[in-house]
């Protein structure tokens, strides 16, 4: 497509569902950043600096991935960034009516940033990461879940 894409959220922690969307549309754009937000009302498990650190681990293989800090509105880090497109992934469709919604309105601030929803693989679209951390909490496995470097540090945060 020969354009560069932003991949929001807080990703706390990323899951092997983000992971899958940004192997995917790292095939279809010439350049993918995957954008950490930091969200006040959330109580974060780890923290942007480590989250950005997963994310470098997890993606080190990807030659035109990279990781920023989404400071303020994602639109605003698209201009910053060059991004033509924001990446949202749909696993329900109570996630596309909120995901719609949000791309109107991010339309309305930027109209030269569209939106790309893109289906989660069937088979991940289970996976959350409020789960992950909740299953990690009470000492569960969350392997299948999540990638390895995750695992590690879910299992360091959460050790005995």
């Amino acid at each position: 497509m020969g354009t560069h894409v932003l991949f929001p959220g807080t990703f706390d922690p990323p899951t092997l569902g983000h992971l899958d969307l940004v192997r995917r549309a790292a095939r279809l754009f010439e350049r993918v950043t995957i954008g950490l937000a930091e969200n006040p009302a959330k109580q974060a498990l780890f923290g942007v600096p480590e989250r950005l650190a997963l994310w470098k681990e997890c993606t080190a293989g990807l030659a035109n991935v990279a990781v920023a800090r989404v400071p303020g509105l994602v639109v605003a880090t698209c201009e910053e960034l060059g991004c033509q497109a924001v990446l949202r992934g749909v696993r329900s469709v109570s996630d596309y009516d909120f995901e719609v919604q949000m791309a109107g309105t991010n339309r309305a601030l930027a109209p030269g940033v569209d939106a790309l929803l893109l289906p989660s693989a069937p088979e991940l679209a289970h996976i959350t990461s409020t789960l992950v951390r909740q299953i990690a909490a009470l000492g569960g496995d969350c392997s299948k879940l999540v990638p390895p470097p995750v695992v590690a540090a879910l299992r360091k945060r959460f050790a005995s």
